[in-house]
This record gives C-alpha cells, sequence and structure tokens, in this order.
C-alpha cells in the first residue's frame, strides 16, 4: 500500500519537468518518445526514450570504453534515468548522480541508484566531497551550455577532484551535418555572438515544458580551446561512428 501511495506521488507533473515525466512515463509504460524543441522553431520529435534506461551490452563501443575508465568516487553529471550510476554501483565504484529534475532524480532512487541528488551543474561544490572520476555522457558536456560557463566550472571541477582524476565528456561535432536547418543555425548563433554549436532548447512531454536551457556541442578544436588553462587537459578521444565522441579529460599537474 505504501509503494503504491508513493509511485501515485510520483506522477503528478512537477511544473516545468517535462525531462522527469518523460522518464517517469517511460518507466512506467505510457510513453517512449522525446520531444526538443529549438528556440529557432525547429522541432526534433526522433529520440526514443528507452535509451537513457540501456544497459552496458547495448552502449556505442566508445561509451564502453570511456566507462572502462571510470575509477575510485564518481560524480555522474546530469545522470538521467541513472544508467551510468547504476553501471558504476554493479561495478563496486561508488558513485553521487546528480540531476536537476526532480522526477529523473525520483526514477533513478526507484531503479536502486543508492546516492542520488536534485542539484544543477552550477550548485556543485566541494561540500560534495573529493571525486576520482567525473562522468558526463550522454552528451553531457552540452550542460555546460557556453563558452564562459564551461571554464569556469571545469576549474571548479578541479578543486573538487583528486589528483590523477579523469573527467569523462560525450559531446557531438555540430558541424558534421548537412541539414541546411542546423547550418542556417550555425550562422545564426555567430551573428548573436554565440559558439556556432551552442543551442537554445526545452523539452516537452504533454502539456509540461521545461525552461528555455542552452546545451553546447563542440568540435575537437573547440573542446580543447575550452579546455586550456583550466587545470585539464585532454588525454585521448574515443570515436564513434558519427559525429558524436567522448573526450577524457586529466588533471593537469
Amino acid at each position: 500500500m505504501a509503494a503504491s501511495r508513493h509511485a501515485s506521488r510520483a506522477r503528478r507533473p512537477v511544473p516545468g519537468d517535462a525531462y522527469g515525466l518523460e522518464l517517469l512515463d517511460c518507466y512506467e509504460g505510457r510513453g517512449r518518445y522525446e520531444v526538443v524543441e529549438r528556440d529557432d522553431g525547429y522541432i526534433d520529435t526522433g529520440g526514443d526514450v528507452l535509451f537513457y534506461f540501456g544497459t552496458f551490452p547495448a552502449w556505442p563501443a566508445h561509451v564502453q570504453e570511456a566507462l572502462r575508465a571510470a575509477h575510485g568516487r564518481v560524480l555522474d553529471i546530469g545522470c538521467g534515468a541513472g544508467r551510468h550510476a547504476l553501471y558504476c554501483q554493479e561495478n563496486g565504484l561508488p558513485v553521487v548522480g546528480i540531476d536537476n529534475s526532480p522526477l529523473a532524480v525520483e526514477v533513478c532512487r526507484r531503479r536502486g541508484v543508492q546516492d542520488v541528488r536534485c542539484m544543477s551543474i552550477t550548485q556543485l561544490s566541494r561540500r560534495l566531497g573529493v571525486f576520482d572520476t567525473i562522468l558526463m555522457l550522454g552528451n553531457n558536456f552540452g550542460l555546460f551550455g557556453g563558452y564562459r560557463r564551461a571554464k569556469w566550472l571545469l576549474r571548479r571541477f578541479g578543486g573538487m577532484t583528486s589528483d590523477g582524476a579523469i573527467l569523462i565528456a560525450e559531446t557531438m561535432d555540430p558541424y558534421q551535418t548537412d541539414n541546411p536547418d542546423h547550418l542556417a543555425y550555425h550562422e545564426l548563433n555567430r551573428r548573436r555572438g554565440r559558439m556556432s554549436g551552442q543551442v537554445r532548447i526545452r523539452i516537452r512531454t504533454r502539456a509540461v515544458t521545461t525552461a528555455w536551457f542552452d546545451y553546447l556541442f563542440v568540435s575537437r578544436p573547440e573542446m580543447e580551446d575550452i579546455v586550456a588553462g583550466t587545470g585539464w587537459r585532454v588525454q585521448r578521444y574515443l570515436n564513434s561512428s558519427g559525429p558524436g565522441y567522448v573526450a577524457l579529460l586529466e588533471k593537469d599537474g
């Protein structure tokens, strides 16, 4: 009976939490697809929410290789439905997951993530303790949002991590496209003084939308420019068969 009451409370939409609601709908068998709206009016309806629940054997080879590099105490930023945090737990790594979506945090807890917090990337500090690995998988390098904030947060992460720490960051090269709508958006961004791959988007689910937020995609040279001078450096890249890739960053010195 208590579990039933708990599930009923979780089904209530949290204002603005469309992302968490789509995860909860998928977890409870009500929905499968993600709708992303960009601020130029472009709408992408192709995402299958089951992606957020995938297990290690279903992940691309470059993501599998990246996770094998995780060690020590792990911070999973933008943990979503908890797939990477659960992998770490199952392999004996203590992990803290964070997400700014209350319903995503609820889904993580119900799936067995032992330590998950509702907080944004800008709230991270040494108060969470010291980490040996930071995960930003699932294109979550994008959570940096923009050039200046990325540099600021990377410096902050230096104070939250041990000597020898690594940051595993997944993103996508925005220039590997011939879609005229994306190319026009790159040009619009440059006119606005933004990075070409900096998108302003929101998630829509049922009648719920998130607030607009910035999300960042970068090429490898842009990645190295952002990382320069922050106390991190690119150790190596793990490439996919398409525009996506993982950068393994290590603390510099």
